[in-house]
């Protein structure tokens, strides 16, 4: 074993910094810590939580890399999660050839992101159009001339509170299936959105808690989130229109057939034939599958950035760390089906 004897050297001229030589340590082992250690992730016995290798992330990770297109050029951002395209224009009217290519890409990738789109209002609602048709929101006002848009103005008196994971608008009976969204005006630093890869998060759970969820549905509810912005005299209005949803907590994705976590912790209110409070700690102990950085990506936006996004294959949350600056957002989201189990 290799070992040295560690000295101080003092100057004792007025501040002078004090020197250190090698240090008395005796190197005991010869082995990296992970050596010997199994090759998956497992539980720590003392915390609710995971570490190790995410080992069941390379062949997904293999087979996304291997991707070439057609009509764009692709960098991938996560080991399973998130691309940047490049060569590609989306303020022009688009070919089905290249709809048909950027639906592939969104399909494999889960997210894409692009750079420099000066996209108007109204060309972003015809981006997003090329994708289905757009749901219009009841509870986040437009102020734009374009309805299916959304636009979130962040400043010194309205901030962020986008900073939790979630799929959008899971208190629809069906919900949105992807949406586009634009940075109009960002902060220097700050304000990036993270992604998570819900496949990820579930293929790597046991076999018992699979077992679990595979027959557990959740109840989505918009009152969690934007009943405090509904006036009196319309809440009983906006009940009837939007009553709770029920979806399975775990649903099969009707492009790719695989199997993903559909639980948020922003508009579930409890699980079907639980009281809220028997719901909480489970929802939050699968919730926090999320924050596993190995089924992340992260996105720092730039104006005229898009990011275009499968709602039912991931989550997301934008971070709220720029506050006083200002950051304005604008979102379209395409009517999706029904999750299914």
């Amino acid at each position: 074993m290799w070992s040295a004897t560690a000295t101080r050297t003092v100057d004792d001229s007025a501040h002078a910094p004090t020197l250190w030589t090698v240090s008395d340590t005796e190197i005991v082992s010869d082995r990296d810590p992970s050596s010997g250690l199994a090759l998956h992730r497992r539980p720590r016995t003392d915390f609710d939580t995971y570490i190790g290798p995410a080992t069941h992330l390379a062949d997904e990770r293999a087979r996304l890399t291997a991707l070439t297109w057609e009509h764009f050029d692709a960098r991938m951002m996560g080991a399973t999660i998130g691309a940047e395209l490049s060569g590609i224009d989306l303020t022009v009217d688009l070919s089905q050839a290249v709809i048909d290519d950027l639906a592939a890409a969104l399909a494999a990738y889960k997210v894409i992101f692009f750079r420099g789109q000066a996209f108007t209002s109204a060309r972003h609602v015809a981006f997003a159009r090329n994708f289905g048709e757009l749901e219009v929101h009841p509870f986040i006002p437009s102020n734009t001339d374009q309805p299916e848009l959304v636009r979130f103005e962040k400043d010194a008196d309205t901030t962020g509170y986008e900073n939790q994971w979630h799929h959008d608008v899971t208190w629809r009976e069906a919900p949105s299936k992807a949406a586009v969204l634009r940075a109009v005006q960002v902060p220097e630093v700050g304000g990036d959105t993270l992604f998570a890869d819900m496949y990820a998060a579930y293929d790597v759970l046991h076999p018992d808690t699979k077992a679990d969820l595979d027959d557990l549905e959740a109840i989505h509810d918009f009152v969690q989130a934007f009943g405090r912005n509904v006036p009196e005299d319309r809440k009983a209005e906006m009940r009837q229109r939007y009553p709770e949803a029920t979806h399975p907590a775990v649903c099969t994705h009707e492009v790719t057939g695989r199997r993903y976590l559909y639980l948020n912790r922003t508009f579930v209110n409890r699980f079907v034939g639980r009281t809220r409070e028997e719901s909480v700690a489970q929802l939050d102990r699968i919730c926090r599958m999320s924050d596993t950085p190995e089924y992340q990506c992260r996105f720092t936006w730039e104006p005229d950035s898009v990011a275009f996004w499968d709602n039912r294959a991931v989550q997301h949350l934008a971070s709220s760390d720029y506050w006083p600056e200002i950051r304005v957002m604008e979102r379209a989201s395409i009517i999706g089906e029904r999750p299914r189990r």
